[in-house]
């Protein structure tokens, strides 16, 4: 298997990768929210080792950013918060499974095991409008035919907006899917997604995709423009 650690306590994250190293697993690890999301969202994992208390993004969010963005890979939750209502959080937010420490070696790699087997959940049909389609499990755009090269940003505010199948969707609704804090985030920022996603899936195609709508927000046009 090919697996992610996200854990910040160094020792024991150095300790998880040689122990399932050992066991014939190709295995990385890194210490804290933001990078363990940014190397989770490259899809190259079987499974993922997540933490619950991270700097940066705690393990819920990372897990509940992935599952948004399509994301579907196997996730086991490995902390120290060990209350119901811990493990509740954990398996709402997205996560497969979910381990407290101190954990056996030997059941969390059994563990690892089934979950690989099972694998992620069933993947979403791409979002289309038109000739304009989303895949947001492989993360890649496409218009008639052609790659349309996003940034994972970028990708994150066109599935927002095709994900409304048409209807209108706020600045607020789309700063609080996509940014880690949309309450301290200037809302215009979106307005500048929008214009770079306009110079790539419309300008060079001489379509108009995304429509704004005045004091309200943006919506997809459901032909593609």
């Amino acid at each position: 298997m090919r697996i992610l650690i996200v854990e910040d306590e160094v020792g024991l994250a150095d300790s998880l990768r040689r122990g399932l190293a050992a066991e014939g697993h190709r295995v990385d690890a890194v210490h804290d929210g933001p990078r363990g999301l940014e190397a989770a969202l490259t899809g190259e994992y079987d499974v993922i080792v997540l933490d619950v208390m991270l700097p940066g993004l705690s393990g819920y969010e990372i897990c509940g950013r992935l599952r948004r963005l399509g994301q579907w890979t196997p996730v086991l939750m490995l902390t120290a918060k060990d209350g119901e209502y811990d493990e509740a959080e954990g398996l709402d937010a997205g996560a497969d499974d979910y381990l407290s420490k101190p954990f056996s070696f030997v059941v969390l790699s059994a563990r690892l095991r089934a979950l690989a087997r099972r694998g992620g959940a069933e993947k979403p049909h791409p979002l289309q409008a038109g000739d304009l389609v989303l895949d947001t499990a492989a993360r890649a755009c496409r218009r008639d035919g052609r790659e349309i090269e996003l940034t994972a940003r970028e990708l994150s505010v066109l599935r927002c907006l095709m994900a409304g199948a048409g209807q209108v969707v706020a600045k607020r609704d789309i700063l609080d899917e996509v940014w880690d804090s949309p309450a301290d985030t200037d809302p215009n920022i979106v307005e500048v997604y929008v214009s770079s996603l306009r110079r790539k899936i419309d300008a060079p195609f001489g379509r108009r995709a995304i429509v704004t709508v005045h004091g309200a927000g943006y919506r997809i046009a459901p032909d593609g423009g």
